[in-house]
């Protein structure tokens, strides 16, 4: 199963600037990975939608999966 990287950024005057990053280790597929970082980064930010803190999600392969 592939490793996932995705990066969450803050739109601001239509510029991006991240605010974090989560990596999944595996998941059976892409949708998967970007769902399970999207809850795992609006938890450890206490919030219950990710986008209070973020405007945008990107989703990039990560580690060995680059290869």
């Amino acid at each position: 199963m592939p490793n996932y990287r995705v990066q969450f950024a803050k739109q601001i005057l239509g510029v991006p600037f991240p605010v974090g990053s989560v990596e999944i280790a595996r998941a059976r597929d892409p949708e998967r990975a970007l769902r399970a970082a999207e809850i795992r980064f609006a938890r450890s930010r206490g919030v219950t939608d990710w986008r209070e803190r973020a405007d945008t999600a990107d989703l990039a392969p990560h580690g060995e999966a680059e290869l």
